[in-house]
């Protein structure tokens, strides 16, 4: 059965504790607001992402020891109390650099740990042969996260500042933390001997194959999640989380379908078109300047991103023993993770040196290096 009680409480907590990260897409106003730049978003921004890859090996090591829902718990305790750090930072952003920083990387190892065992518990819990259906589905409730999380913190922020802001979302990481607590645990609570363990994994082909085209997409993350604010701001595009709620809708729209399809014909089917889609929303944002274009440009990216993800995440996991799951789930995520921190530094230079467009431009131009990547696999595979 693939619509279980333990699907949809997991779907509640996934919807909480993704929509209270995704409110700090909002941060790079902060940032600016308070005397940073361009490459001061891409350093504070890819901290998060650094501290979420860093930790990934031991994150999705303790997943297999420990278990599935007690680490979900730990992830949750840190997500809901990171944000109140944030409360601390004072003006200017100069004298407070190194506790935002340290701040970011406790936020980040909270997200790391949410993110692998969440998705590893629906590996658990979720019959094989619908799944990329039911990742698909579930990742439905990310989505609205993504899209909600952002409203609901322009909204906060326009009323009651940034210590609004700050205090919503340590609240919805609180109810993914409460959310989940009576749910059994999904899998093995130790790694039996003779099971891989994280870099025994990795030196794979299929992972390495699965962990390259996860930091790509990661890094084409790193411009759609870090820097269209900033666009839409510069260019006076008004309601700014409009380009985020249609990311969400495009994806949410495709998941109906893209799942099945996938299942159907199978991951290398459909995994090149997703990326070519993506790539077409981020080449569209240098030429935006109404809320329309903004819209098309979200569309376009949350659609591949709604085929992409669940993907990605079948390819890690099919076919692996429960017992590595954390660790299969902890490289194709360890992968977004590594991309988004490398995009948000290397980008945020790109912005400052030579404008927005061409960050965008360069942007879609690295995501096209994962067509020559999956060209290169199906050609091997065939060989």
């Amino acid at each position: 059965m693939l619509y279980t009680p333990a699907f949809w409480a997991m779907a509640l907590a996934n919807f909480s504790h993704t929509a209270s990260f995704s409110a700090f897409v909002l941060l790079p106003l902060y940032i600016l607001g308070h005397g940073g730049n361009q490459s001061d978003i891409g350093v504070i921004m890819g901290a998060f992402a650094l501290a979420s890859a860093v930790c990934r090996p031991w994150v999705a090591e303790m997943i297999d020891r420990i278990g599935r829902k007690r680490s979900y718990t730990i992830g949750s305790i840190l997500m809901a109390a990171a944000p109140l750090f944030y409360i601390c930072i004072g003006d200017p952003l100069g004298a407070s650099y190194p506790l935002l920083l340290l701040v970011r990387v406790i936020h980040g190892v909270g997200l790391a740990i949410c993110f692998t065992a969440i998705f590893t518990f629906m590996a658990d819990i979720l019959p094989q042969e619908r799944f990329n259906e039911g990742i698909g589905m579930f990742g439905i409730s990310g989505l609205l996260g993504i899209a909600i999380g952002p409203v609901l913190a322009e909204i906060t922020l326009e009323h009651f500042g940034f210590f609004g802001l700050f205090l919503s979302g340590s609240g919805l990481a609180t109810v993914a933390l409460l959310v989940h607590q009576p749910l059994r645990e999904s899998g093995p609570l130790h790694t039996p001997l003779g099971q891989a363990n994280f870099f025994g994994l990795l030196k794979r082909e299929k992972f390495i194959v699965v962990a390259l085209l996860a930091l790509i997409f990661g890094f084409g993350l790193a411009a759609t999640s870090g820097f269209v604010a900033p666009l839409a701001e510069e260019r006076g595009l008004g309601f700014i989380s409009v380009y985020f709620f249609c990311y969400s809708g495009g994806a949410i729209g495709v998941r109906f379908i893209g799942g099945r399809l996938a299942d159907r014909f199978g991951e290398n089917h459909v995994l090149p078109y997703s990326i070519i889609i993506y790539i077409a929303g981020i080449f569209l944002l240098p030429f935006t300047y109404s809320q329309l274009l903004l819209c098309v440009a979200g569309t376009l990216s949350g659609i591949g991103h709604g085929l992409l993800f669940p993907i990605l995440n079948t390819m890690a996991i099919r076919n692996e023993p429960p017992a590595v799951r954390g660790k299969a789930t902890g490289i194709f995520t360890g992968g977004i993770d590594t991309g988004i921190f490398a995009g948000s530094l290397i980008l945020g230079y790109i912005g400052d040196w030579f404008g927005l467009e061409v960050l965008f431009l360069c942007a879609g131009l690295s995501m096209a290096s994962a067509l020559v990547l999956f060209r290169y696999r199906t050609t091997r595979s065939k060989a």
